[in-house]
């Protein structure tokens, strides 16, 4: 009946309101430093069944086909993308990029998973006690914490994460940290909290830590930072889809109800 449709029909304009929503935040961060943009999945709901098929009929033949009325959508998660976006040349010497898989480990607050955070973006910064940091409002202090010294006149940073200061009165550089970079078996389980950074759950698995460079983990590259993987175009397709099908929804919703009115006028 028509209640059907319009229930099916108000389902599919919330899930699509959703959709809406996360392509909003994608073409938002479309020069983020290291966001990774999103998609949201849909399922079917329920069906009402008003014949089974293989049901025998009057005269022994089996009915080859079922009789099933779907009663609408809904939005079944959202999938991050985690394609690496293009290096972009900066200059700067605290700005690194992950070229390959992997994130950089950060501290966060205890009550933030088991207290670390996992971010892409490699902008960092030194904070007042010459700590590495994320370039953050929040200046998340990067795990393994590298101090730099304060006379130091220059920063490498190797494609295998050691860190190595030029200092006064040594002719050698001097080697002061070891960056590491971490990995996890299904990314995609990874919890989103703002700030360019991913807390590690039951349905990511475990960060495995290591060497970058080293058992598939991404090489680093200094004086680069990775952009925003999200392609505008692309999005912006997905935005003229979503308004498309918001409208033929909304089209379903008028015929629904013009087919009830008929219904409730019958009697006059």
């Amino acid at each position: 009946m028509a209640i059907t449709a319009l229930d099916s029909a108000a389902s599919g304009l919330s899930a699509l309101n959703t959709a809406l929503d996360v392509t909003a935040n994608n073409l938002a961060n479309v020069n983020t430093q290291g966001f990774k943009g999103s998609r949201a999945n849909f399922q079917d709901l329920l069906y009402v069944e008003r014949a089974q098929p293989g049901v025998e009929n009057s005269i022994g033949d089996q009915r080859p086909t079922g009789l099933y009325v779907g009663l609408g959508v809904k939005v079944s998660g959202t999938q991050v993308d985690f394609e690496q976006g293009a290096p972009i040349a900066t200059g700067r010497e605290l700005d690194v990029t992950i070229s390959g898989r992997g994130f950089f480990r950060v501290k966060v607050q205890d009550s933030l998973g088991d207290g670390y955070a996992y971010t892409r973006a490699g902008n960092f910064a030194l904070n007042r006690d010459g700590e590495i940091v994320l370039a953050s409002d929040q200046g998340r202090r990067l795990e393994p914490n590298i101090q730099i010294p304060e006379d130091a006149t220059a920063i490498s940073i190797q494609d295998n994460g050691e860190v190595y200061v030029d200092r006064p009165g040594l002719t050698d550089p001097e080697l002061v940290g070891q960056m590491e970079i971490a990995t996890f078996i299904n990314p995609q389980g990874l919890k989103s909290i703002g700030e360019n950074l991913f807390l590690q759950t039951d349905a990511s698995g475990p960060p495995v830590l290591g060497t970058p460079g080293e058992d598939q983990r991404g090489s680093l590259k200094q004086k680069f930072v990775e952009n925003s993987n999200v392609d505008p175009t692309v999005e912006l397709i997905n935005l003229i889809k979503t308004q498309r099908a918001f409208e033929m929804n909304s089209n379903t919703i008028r015929t629904a109800d013009e087919t009830l009115r008929t219904v409730a006028t019958l009697k006059r």
